[in-house]
């Protein structure tokens, strides 16, 4: 039995399109390049000495203003410029459960990568429960995604610290790369002080890989980077710092329940998702208790 996924739902649409027309603007493909020493630049896409990378072309400015209009489309509050340069490139959408989150950030992947070129993409997750949830929906929605995008070759990965070299094939690869990852196996660098064995492997040198730490292979591709549940992934300094430790073009950050609202593009809250029929009821928790029966009685005559 196969399932059959709707790509014509409106509101996952918009949700969608909040994210993709933020690169409005950025070239698919450009014809003039340049060289130096070290780095070869074609539109969207960088090429290093460790593999082919994401390329943004657009400056802050343009990004702001594609954000103002996304905002007043979805009627969201603005952001103003100094809070956007404060937030740097991060992207909230807020979606509430059971509504198609995860279809949603996976499908804008083919769109940008269909869009501008965008290639290397990474899903940070809090748990390894999480994780596996994630690899099941790119295995089911894969068919449906090919068909989509005119058979697209794309590849995909839980990342393994056994199996780290596989990151080398995420850099050099022209194909889209998407690898899934929880925070722990990345959350922990002590590469600069001398508790540097207690490193995650992703920071260690390694021989398979010429010496190189796994990490460089990552930070080399300039990753668009995913987050799904960031209250639960980046909550603390240290994973907020592994999350840089990625170099991400961008992250877009997806959650019923974000703590942080950064650069929002898209909210679909409980009212409104009870209002498109797409949860059967709301139910709002007392704060009341429900027994008394040992409260004082009084009665008057």
């Amino acid at each position: 039995m196969k399932l059959k996924f709707d790509s014509s739902q409106q509101y996952q649409l918009q949700a969608i399109a909040g994210l993709v027309d933020l690169f409005d603007g950025q070239p698919l493909n450009k014809v003039d390049f340049t060289i130096t020493e070290t780095m070869e630049l074609i539109g969207s896409q960088v090429q290093t000495e460790l593999g082919i990378g994401n390329q943004l072309l657009l400056d802050e400015e343009i990004i702001h203003k594609n954000l103002h209009k996304i905002q007043d489309k979805n009627e969201l509050d603005f952001t103003p410029l100094k809070a956007f340069h404060d937030n740097g490139m991060n992207f909230t959408v807020e979606m509430e459960t059971g509504t198609g989150k995860t279809y949603v950030y996976l499908r804008t992947i083919f769109e940008l990568s269909s869009k501008y070129g965008f290639k290397k993409f990474i899903i940070v997750v809090p748990s390894v429960a999480i994780r596996e949830g994630s690899l099941k929906n790119i295995q089911i929605t894969e068919d449906h995604f090919k068909a989509l995008y005119n058979n697209i070759e794309f590849e995909y990965f839980v990342y393994d610290s056994r199996k780290a070299n596989r990151l080398r094939q995420f850099a050099t690869s022209n194909q889209i790369q998407v690898m899934i990852i929880n925070i722990d196996a990345f959350r922990k660098d002590f590469s600069e002080s001398e508790d540097d064995k207690k490193s995650n492997v992703i920071y260690k040198e390694s021989d398979k890989l010429s010496g190189r730490k796994p990490i460089e292979f990552v930070q080399a591709t300039q990753p668009i980077v995913i987050i799904d549940e960031p209250q639960s992934v980046d909550n603390t300094p240290k994973a907020q710092e592994a999350i840089k430790t990625l170099n991400p073009l961008c992250i877009f950050r997806f959650s019923a329940t974000h703590r942080n609202l950064y650069n929002q593009v898209y909210k679909l809250d409980p009212v409104k998702a009870y209002e498109l029929r797409l949860v059967k009821q709301i139910v709002v928790a007392s704060v009341m208790g429900a027994n008394s029966n040992n409260d004082a009685y009084v009665k008057l005559f």
